[in-house]
């Protein structure tokens, strides 16, 4: 399972980016071409939050369907699989969505002195 190794490198980005701070929330893009199954990562957040400034943070995970363009006559398509063929017979087709993985908010809890 990769996703275990992917969820401690998103612990670890989160962490150096908070800078010791709390984090109370953190919204995850997953495409859908990804190979990434987001219910894994939702099952390992919590596992290797655990002693960590993002322990009891919520994670989010946003979806992002898969998108391709034809090469041919320029159409998009949505795809579910990493290959597809357009309206117009091609199968030349670059992908334009749905292999991210991007971090896309952290919110981190802000103290009042």
């Amino acid at each position: 399972m990769h996703e275990l190794g992917i969820t401690q490198n998103i612990i670890a980005i989160v962490t150096e980016q908070a800078k010791n701070r709390k984090v109370q929330r953190v919204l995850l893009e997953i495409g859908k071409l990804s190979a990434i199954m987001p219910d894994a990562i939702l099952f390992c957040f919590d596992i290797c939050a655990k002693g960590t400034i993002l322990e009891s943070a919520k994670l989010e995970i946003r979806e992002i369907p898969g998108l391709a363009k034809c090469r041919q006559c320029g159409t998009e398509i949505p795809l579910e699989k990493p290959f597809g063929t357009c309206n117009c017979g091609s199968v030349q087709l670059d992908l334009i969505a749905g292999e991210e993985l991007k971090i896309k908010e952290i919110e981190i809890e802000e103290i009042c002195v």
